[in-house]
């Protein structure tokens, strides 16, 4: 049997208060990377410039991650931080700010480096040799706290990349409940189905181990039990305090077994129409469920831990008490047009083909597989 290894972050700190952490650190300067205007107006910035203050670093803002960010931002958040020479990195927002402050960080590390140098898995050269890494998730969806995964988007090609590289999973994740609190409904949902989507795929994935399973069974029951509740009652502690935990345990699966065709899918649907990832997992995820069973049973392990019937069911359901639509079509967040998609429609099944969490999935998916699904998705129809 191979040789496997398992990675998570250095430190996890959770619980109301966790964001206290960041006065306890060493440091001279601290580069905090973050998205649109939600960290500044709820505070959670400032409270952060100044708990750095307390730990004695200078502080700059590099701002506006856009929700899919770009090779272009990931350039320019680099090319601020060796102008600054941060030795502390701290992300904080949604999963997009994260991913970006990650390959901004090797950017940073490695200024030499084009982005087609590191698009291949494990072609990042080590980190860590100017900065270190902190991640602080606003969002119970991503992971990306957690995980050695990042996702850029190249505006040019319409093209999302996940990259992988090990030394990307930060030093220090903080998990403070306060700050997905702040979330709306829509957003809660999206990201909360991000969370199964990570848990279901890590369980199903060709690489999952019984180091992976344990942490994705947990974070698909906390799923389960609480997203509704976040939903409705955005104020629910004990709700939101369950998925921000659910989401990085989903997270600790997913960095070590992988992901599967709905990531794969997702990603390249959302470099063509824009849609929202965690929106986009959500409506795959009940289609590819029902496709992979040909070809695992653990779907069948996860139902009857859990003592339910059908995964695929439970998570219909779940979409729709979230008001998630059922199919493409039917989305309103975005234009999906008919014949755009069908426009779109073979070059987006061949590239989602070609994503590195394809690879993991059960089975040997071929485009026609994915195009399939993509149609089934796009239509309502049955993958049974």
């Amino acid at each position: 049997m191979a040789v496997m290894n398992f990675s998570i972050p250095r430190n996890v700190a959770y619980g109301k208060g966790a964001l206290d952490n960041l006065a306890q650190l060493s440091g001279k300067r601290a580069a905090i990377v973050t998205g649109g205007s939600s960290m500044k107006k709820f505070g959670f910035l400032d409270q952060c410039k100044e708990l750095l203050k307390k730990a004695g670093m200078e502080t700059i803002i590099i701002d506006g991650v856009e929700p899919n960010p770009s090779v272009e931002t990931v350039m320019r958040g680099a090319k601020e931080m060796g102008a600054f020479g941060p030795d502390w990195i701290v992300a904080i927002g949604g999963g997009s700010a994260l991913d970006a402050a990650k390959v901004m960080w090797c950017f940073y590390e490695h200024p030499e480096l084009s982005f087609e140098d590191i698009i291949a898995v494990g072609s990042m050269p080590p980190l860590r040799n100017k900065a270190k890494f902190i991640a602080i998730p606003s969002t119970s969806g991503t992971a990306s706290e957690i995980t050695a995964f990042s996702v850029i988007t190249d505006t040019e090609n319409h093209i999302k990349y996940p990259i992988v590289a090990g030394d990307m999973v930060p030093d220090l994740a903080i998990l403070d409940p306060d700050l997905p609190a702040k979330m709306p409904p829509h957003i809660t949902a999206n990201t909360g189905m991000d969370v199964m989507a990570h848990a279901v795929e890590a369980v199903a994935s060709t690489a999952a181990t019984c180091f992976t399973d344990p942490y994705a069974m947990e974070a698909i029951k906390l799923v389960l039990a609480n997203l509704p509740t976040a939903y409705e009652k955005g104020d629910d502690d004990e709700a939101r305090y369950n998925m921000h935990n659910a989401s990085s345990l989903a997270g600790m699966a997913f960095t070590n077994a992988s992901l599967g065709l709905v990531h794969s899918l997702a990603h390249k649907i959302g470099g063509e129409f824009g849609v929202t990832h965690g929106l986009a997992n959500a409506i795959l995820l009940p289609y590819i469920i029902d496709y992979n069973r040909k070809f695992s049973d653990k779907y069948d392990m996860v139902e009857k831990s859990l003592e339910i019937d059908d995964l695929a069911e439970e998570i219909r359901k779940m979409n729709e008490k979230l008001n998630i639509p059922a199919t493409f079509k039917e989305c309103d967040e975005v234009d999906f047009g008919e014949d755009k998609f069908k426009e779109v429609l073979e070059r987006m099944s061949v590239n989602a083909h070609g994503d590195p969490c394809t690879l993991t999935n059960p089975g040997a998916p071929t485009p026609a597989d994915v195009k399939a699904i993509y149609e089934a998705a796009y239509y309502g129809t049955s993958m049974k």
